[in-house]
């Protein structure tokens, strides 16, 4: 059997060390997020957490981990690596919205050629979809990237009920993948938290999330209808979805370019656009994605009445939350990192 704690532990262990470096290395490569009027920090932050992430989450991988002539899971890591690359070239020398939505569609394309798709239709729909899912939680997470320790915070809580659930279904590439991921998110939230040392930048974001929405597709419960299966992971990445379209939604209603944007008009910012603290903000919207993903996993043993009744009044509340939100007065289109 696969030591999963052993994988976890050697991921936390790996980001814990490796972080400071990537920091240093930022810094003399003057790779830095400057402080301007759109963003929250007051001092220049550096970037390139996010390689320590991915050098933690691949190097847990490769010595603990089993069954590496999987086409699915090598995939997953060269998609990956390309989008992880795709951040680091952003970060350092900022390319164009269209450039990176290309290269994570390649990078889509791939893992979905590999084996890891979606399975609803049992049709070429599949593969469409698989992209589409792909893409949309990489920049879900790329959004959410905004303010200290959420992204990697809302990561690590994403992570760990994938583990879960993968462990309850008994399947190895995903408690694998998930296992990795939360250790090297938890590692990095050492210093990322509020006030942080070092952020992630893109080259963590958009791995995160192409981590985060392959596991959610290779996610299967057999013993599940697929008509309920599917929104499983919809739930557990509830968060990210929500900010997204809550982003897209504000600046489309304001005449605006949902990608080229920068807004601090996110779920964070209107929360604390409403009284709370940045720490009170971010752990909030902690405790959001644990309700999603205990509801993600009470789907696991719904039947179907049961669990469109919790996807109707989740899509309910979601919808309200969205309409109030929205009429917050957040304090202009100023984002506090990337839009």
């Amino acid at each position: 059997m696969p030591n999963y704690l052993l994988i976890f532990v050697a991921a936390l262990v790996v980001t814990i060390v490796a972080t400071p470096l990537a920091r240093r290395a930022a810094l003399g490569m003057n790779i830095i997020d400057q402080p301007e009027s759109r963003k929250l920090h007051r001092a220049p932050v550096p970037l390139l957490g996010g390689v320590a992430i991915y050098a933690a989450f691949i190097a847990a991988i490769l010595v603990f981990g089993e069954a590496l002539n999987l086409p699915q899971l090598f995939g997953i890591l060269i998609g990956a690596t390309a989008v992880s690359a795709l951040g680091v070239w952003d970060d350092r020398r900022k390319i164009r919205p269209l450039v990176k939505l290309g290269g994570q569609a390649a990078a889509a394309l791939f893992v979905v050629a590999t084996g890891t798709q979606v399975a609803l239709f049992d049709n070429p729909a599949d593969y469409a979809i698989s992209v589409f899912w792909i893409v949309i939680i990489t920049n879900a997470l790329n959004l959410l990237d905004n303010m200290d320790g959420l992204s990697g915070g809302v990561a690590a809580v994403a992570s760990g009920f994938f583990l879960l659930l993968a462990l309850l279904q008994g399947q190895y590439l995903v408690a694998t993948l998930s296992a990795a991921l939360l250790g090297a998110c938890l590692g990095f939230l050492w210093y990322n938290f509020n006030p942080a040392s070092i952020f992630m930048g893109d080259a963590g974001s958009l791995f995160l999330g192409f981590v985060l929405a392959a596991v959610g597709i290779r996610l299967r419960f057999p013993g599940q209808l697929t008509a309920i299966s599917w929104m499983i992971p919809v739930f557990v990445l509830g968060v990210p979805l929500f900010d997204t379209l809550l982003v897209v939604v504000s600046r489309l209603r304001r005449g605006l370019n949902p990608l080229t944007t920068p807004g601090r008009d996110h779920l964070s910012h209107r929360l604390v656009a409403i009284g709370l603290s940045q720490r009170r903000a971010v752990v909030t919207i902690y405790l959001m994605c644990v309700v999603l993903g205990v509801l993600g996993g009470v789907l696991v043993y719904s039947k179907l009445e049961i669990a469109y009744a919790i996807a109707g009044i989740a899509s309910l509340a979601a919808l309200s939350a969205l309409v109030a939100l929205e009429r917050v007065n957040y304090g202009g289109l100023a984002s506090a990192s990337t839009p």
